[in-house]
């Protein structure tokens, strides 16, 4: 109630549902991609709005006069409409209040859209609480939440179709044919696929490193899966290499310093041999003393 009743005054109430989650249970569910309880309609298309009744439900439509293009909306009970009939709206628009689904938004404006989203959505969250913090963080997590890729159709690539892949490695093969059709080769294809958001959970269960997935979750069933498909882990990562005990490639512990030799200093060892040398003499004299 505290809690509540400051917000309220400071951000000048919470009258909108969009407004309601916050703190880090906001965090959470943008970083887990989920769906919002309270979800918000958004426009698929640019154009002019008008509200009509169709079967007794009142729905907003939406017409691109260029395109000739129509989509309609129906409008639940009890939701707060934030657009006017006869307004110009453009795709991705919100016609009612509430929260955003990122996957709606990955699927009307593509991945760069739904990326500064999730940003500048945490980044609103975090400032709320007077926390600052650089967009770089955010970044880093945000493009292993969106490192994955659904292959639609592989072309003359080797990818199977349906099957999730890294979008670096279906980007790399898509360069190859690009570059046998600019040698002279016809008839190839390209494969086509779809981005994908995952949660920062499945994000990591889905790394190539059976040993890193294991020791994040699902233990039992990672192993399990990659005894049967006879999976060898690379150990390209940190946490698989902290795991049997290896140096973790980064630092001097790069493979670019594995063959590195030092090189002694000779006025080091020169100065040590003369430590030795005045120490025996030393000792010596102390034993004949003694004598």
């Amino acid at each position: 109630g505290t809690q509540l009743t400051m917000r309220t005054f400071h951000t000048g109430g919470v009258a909108s549902a969009e407004d309601i989650t916050q703190g880090l249970p906001r965090v959470e569910e943008l970083f887990e991609a989920r769906k919002p309880k309270s979800l918000a309609i958004i426009s698929e298309i640019d154009g002019e709005v008008r509200f009509e009744e169709i079967k007794r439900a009142r729905h907003a439509v939406i017409f691109n006069k260029e395109t000739g293009d129509e989509r309609a909306y129906l409008i639940p009970f009890g939701f707060r409409v934030k657009v006017q009939e006869g307004q110009q709206i453009k795709k991705g628009d919100k016609i009612t209040d509430g929260a955003v689904n990122p996957h709606d938004i990955l699927d009307i404006l593509g991945p760069d859209a739904v990326m500064n989203y999730l940003i500048s959505e945490v980044q609103s969250t975090y400032r709320l609480q007077g926390v600052e913090i650089n967009d770089k963080h955010i970044e880093v997590i945000v493009r292993q939440m969106m490192r994955k890729v659904r292959v639609d159709d592989a072309g003359d690539t080797g990818f199977m179709a349906g099957q999730t892949y890294d979008k670096n490695e279906v980007l790399y093969e898509n360069r190859m044919i690009k570059k046998r059709i600019a040698a002279g080769e016809e008839g190839l294809r390209e494969a086509e696929f779809t981005q994908l958001l995952l949660g920062i959970t499945k994000a990591a269960l889905a790394t190539d490193s059976f040993l890193s997935a294991a020791s994040f979750q699902e233990t039992t069933r990672v192993l399990t899966d990659a005894a049967i498909k006879g999976k060898k882990d690379p150990l390209v990562g940190l946490k698989e290499n902290v795991i049997i005990g290896k140096l973790i490639p980064a630092g001097t512990g790069m493979k670019r310093y594995s063959n590195v030799q030092l090189e002694s200093n000779s006025v080091s060892d020169a100065v040590t041999d003369e430590s030795v040398n005045v120490y025996e003499e030393v000792a010596g004299f102390n034993e004949s003393s003694a004598e």
